[in-house]
């Protein structure tokens, strides 16, 4: 029930991922709001006190690094600017991080990446063995995209489809939000007197998905509701429940146990670890569009035959990670190609014994191996 989600006790929830945003942790001139943020830290002892594991994503470090450089529309007006201050902004949200959290006893540690660095499935393996013996060392990482390195084409782009993500490498339980509303509206609250709140989200279509609004309220951050149902889908996908409540209220995970307000969305079972790494990529590299037939075909578990394949597109290697989309264009799965994109277009729609002659052999029989292909 959500009544027995509701805040994400230590007693269900062994280890929790909590995102949070440049807005709630920075005000508007630049300056960490350190009043707020220790009742945040209060409410991280209390957890790991109570026996808890916790992740913390952290954004802020291009909003504090802009006031230090002095640089104009808060670092964001060119990928130079934010670079640099993400660099400078980085030590400063660091420190803030560990001295606070070391006034009570909690050992603190600083992992920036990349989105290769969770795309590239060897680094992610790495990730997680890290994450994993940080837990065991009952250390609270503290969590940030790299944005001193990151480009625009290589970027998350906001921290809560990387919470989601370090969530599924960490095998979190759940992950919360931490935003400026407390929920998933059926619409804007800012705007619409009359938009209710949603408290539990079972599965996320095509209305859930519409009443996303893309937009940061505050202007400082990157996100917005969009994001955070995009966040929803991996966490969920990954087996872990993702709840999105306010951030603008002292001691926010403690206000929310208490009986505060917020939408959770409850988790899927969980894939295998490979499959629900495929289904929480960001990028892939091409797209296939199959017919009626082979969307129930992968439905029951199948592999991907060339024979119900209709199109091919983009460029992509044997092995990459390409999108299986339905004939409406809907998305409806995810896996690594057999063949690369030439080969994959040649024998669209071809049989097995036409693709030998095509081919001059048949060195594989099916374009993606269930095994490798993740339902999404």
């Amino acid at each position: 029930m959500t009544s027995s989600l509701s805040g994400f006790p230590p007693a269900l929830i062994r280890r929790l991922v909590i995102k949070i945003g440049s807005a709630l942790l920075v005000d508007p001139d630049g300056r960490v709001r350190d009043a707020w943020l220790r009742t945040l830290v209060d409410d991280i002892a209390a957890r790991k006190q109570a026996g808890q594991q916790i992740i913390v994503v952290s954004s802020g470090a291009i909003a504090l690094g802009a006031r230090r450089l002095k640089l104009p529309k808060g670092g964001r007006g060119s990928l130079e600017d934010a670079q640099a201050a993400a660099a400078t902004g980085q030590i400063a949200l660091s420190q803030c991080w560990a001295s606070l959290l070391q006034d009570k006893g909690i050992t603190a540690a600083q992992m920036l990446v990349t989105l290769e660095d969770l795309e590239h499935r060897r680094r992610y393996l790495n990730a997680s063995a890290t994450l994993e013996r940080l837990m065991a060392l009952d250390v609270v990482p503290v969590v940030n995209e790299n944005d001193s390195v990151a480009t625009a084409e290589i970027r998350f782009g906001d921290n809560d489809r990387l919470a989601a993500r370090i969530g599924q490498a960490a095998r979190a339980d759940a992950v919360v939000l931490l935003s400026d509303v407390d929920g998933l509206y059926t619409a804007n609250p800012h705007v619409d007197a009359d938009a209710m709140l949603i408290e539990r989200i079972e599965r996320i279509d095509a209305r859930i998905a519409g009443m996303a609004d893309g937009g940061s309220a505050s202007g400082m951050g990157s996100g917005g509701m969009t994001s955070k149902i995009e966040a929803a889908r991996i966490a969920t996908g990954a087996g872990a429940h993702l709840a999105i409540i306010s951030g603008k209220v002292d001691a926010p995970l403690s206000h929310w146990e208490q009986g505060g307000r917020g939408s959770i969305f409850i988790a899927a079972p969980a894939k295998r670890a490979r499959k629900g790494w495929l289904a929480g990529r960001l990028t892939v590299r091409g797209r296939i569009t199959v017919d009626a037939g082979a969307e129930r075909a992968l439905g029951k578990g199948n592999s991907l035959l060339p024979a119900g394949v209709s199109r091919v597109e983009g460029f992509f290697a044997r092995g990459d990670v390409v999108d299986i989309l339905a004939e409406d264009g809907r998305v409806i799965a995810r896996g690594l190609s057999e063949y690369d994109s030439e080969q994959a277009a040649r024998i669209a729609g071809k049989r097995s014994e036409d693709i030998a002659i095509l081919l001059g052999e048949l060195p594989r029989s099916v374009l993606v191996h269930r095994d490798h292909m993740a339902m999404v």
